[in-house]
Parts: structure tokens; C-alpha cells; sequence
């Protein structure tokens, strides 16, 4: 067989298995969500065909598989069967957080679509014992922050041996993120806002990143920004620091800072660095002005 090694990515419903993909994806997973149990050897015997180039293979599995979920067990004992080596990384949270998480999205318990969410909670939990119990690893996201679940996946496949950088983009006047390590100030450079057609768009927005990045001073910074990051990271990691937090701002954090965080990200990126993004303040409502 190829080599090539799963994750099966389970848990409750609401513990943070859609972030956990995407951090996995990050990391050069392949990643599945859904997956029907019934297919999972056929998948693996696709992906192993002689000239593939895929290697680490992240599946998400969980309730929502319906009645075909309940065979998941006998599929992961197929796929170790064919020589397929597997891990099971069990997301879970109390019973508290999930019902708060199901409240704030307005979500419905796929096991009680017309009940209490607390007993879908409480079925699931059962339902699942016997997987949990297979589990390779578990961890509990009831105090984790998304950003914190997806360092807690980086140290899981080794990745502390780089730098985990969190790159920041917010507002001044929302206050300073209370964990960054670098702050910079970008309120000195051309403000979209003042551009009547730009002044609704964010920074993700293809005209926003045009009209900052046209600017010399801001493509001058940008650089320097990138030299310093180039001169520092080494003598971290050399410290043995494993964990970084860049945060960029402007007035509100929903222009410039959105810009200049992507560009940023995506840079780090390039030099083989494990990079989390976040926007903190670009969904921020009632603000337009000082952008």
C-alpha cells in the first residue's frame, strides 16, 4: 500500500471539528468533511492508487453520517485491515459550552432537530463512548478559543519545531489584542474610507487592497515589516519560543490593517511558517468612519 496515514476527526457536535479541519488543512492535510463510513476504504484505496501524490489525509466523521455513521467502527477496522495506519482525534466539550455554541449559531442538535438541545447533547455523548474510547487523542475545547484549538492541532503533528505565528489585524479603537508580541501602527497610511465607492468594503475586498497597496509608503513598509520579521523569527526560535502573536491595526480594523494582515500572512506563508490568521475586528457593525 502507498503510504499514506488518516486522521479521523470526530466528536460532539459543536466541539470544533470544522475548526480542527481547516487547521489540518493548513498543514497540507487533505482534508474530507462528511464522509459517509461505508466509503472510507474505497477513499483510502483511491487515494494509495500508484502514481498519487497524497499523503496525510484528514477526515471529518461524525453524527450528522445519520445511520451511516454506525459503521464506523467496522470501517476503521477495515482500513487498518489494509494496512492503512490511522489516528482518532476526539473533540469533545461540556455540556454548558455546547449548548451556549448551539445558541449563538442558532444551530439544531442533529439529534434533537424538534427537542431541547441539551438532550441531543447528552444522546450524542453516549453514542459516541465507544469511539471516544478508541481514541488517539481527546481534547476538551470547553475553554478554548478557535485560535487556541488550532495550536493545540500544530503541537499534535509536530509542527512546534517552526514558530506558530498568529497574524492580527484589529482596531485602535476597539482596544489592543491583550496576547500580541508585535503591534503595528498603521493609521499613517491612505485611508480608504475617504474614497467615496471604497468607503463600504473591507480589506479583503480586491479595490481596498489595490488603492492601500498603490501607495509606495505602504508597499515601502511592507517591506520593512517582512526584513524585520526576517531578522527576528530565527533568534526566537534559537530562544525556543514557539509561539508568536504579529497584530496590525488601524482605526477601526476593517481596511488597512485587513490589507496589510493578508499580505503579511500569506509572506509567512511562503517561508514555511505555520500561520494563523484572524480578523479580529472586520465584522465589527456601525462603523464606517476612520476605517
Amino acid at each position: 500500500m502507498a503510504d499514506v496515514s488518516f486522521i479521523i476527526v470526530t466528536g460532539l457536535s459543536g466541539a470544533g471539528k470544522t475548526q480542527a479541519l481547516r487547521a489540518l488543512e493548513d498543514l497540507g492535510y487533505f482534508c474530507v468533511d462528511n464522509l459517509p463510513p461505508d466509503l472510507l476504504t474505497k477513499f483510502a484505496e483511491l487515494v494509495a492508487q500508484p502514481g498519487g501524490t497524497i499523503r496525510r489525509v484528514a477526515l471529518g466523521m461524525d453524527i450528522r453520517g445519520g445511520e451511516f455513521f454506525q459503521g464506523l467502527q467496522q470501517s476503521l477496522d477495515d482500513l487498518q485491515g489494509l494496512g492503512f495506519p490511522y489516528r482518532i482525534l476526539f473533540l469533545e466539550a461540556n455540556d454548558e459550552t455546547l449548548v451556549r455554541r448551539f445558541k449563538e449559531t442558532r444551530r439544531l442538535h442533529p439529534l434533537a432537530p424538534h427537542g431541547r438541545v441539551l438532550e441531543g447533547i447528552r444522546a450524542e455523548r453516549e453514542r459516541l463512548q465507544g469511539l471516544r474510547e478508541r481514541a488517539t487523542r481527546v481534547i476538551d475545547t470547553s475553554g478554548l478559543h478557535p485560535r487556541s484549538l488550532r495550536q493545540e492541532i500544530f503541537a499534535l503533528e509536530g509542527e512546534l519545531r517552526r514558530l506558530i505565528i498568529s497574524v492580527v489585524s484589529f482596531g485602535f479603537k476597539h482596544g489592543l489584542p491583550l496576547d500580541a508580541d508585535l503591534v503595528l501602527d498603521l493609521r499613517f497610511l491612505p485611508n480608504p474610507v475617504y474614497v467615496e465607492h471604497l468607503r463600504a468594503y473591507d480589506g479583503n475586498h480586491p479595490e481596498v487592497e489595490r488603492y492601500v497597496m498603490g501607495s509606495p509608503v505602504a508597499r515601502k513598509f511592507f517591506r520593512r515589516i517582512c526584513d524585520l520579521l526576517h531578522f527576528l523569527l530565527p533568534h526566537y526560535l534559537e530562544e525556543g519560543r514557539t509561539q508568536l502573536s504579529v497584530a496590525l491595526g488601524c482605526t477601526g480594523g476593517r481596511q488597512r490593517s485587513v490589507v496589510l494582515a493578508n499580505r503579511l500572512a500569506a509572506w509567512l506563508r511562503r517561508q514555511d511558517h505555520a500561520v494563523i490568521l484572524e480578523h479580529r475586528d472586520v465584522t465589527r457593525e456601525g462603523q464606517v468612519e476612520g476605517t
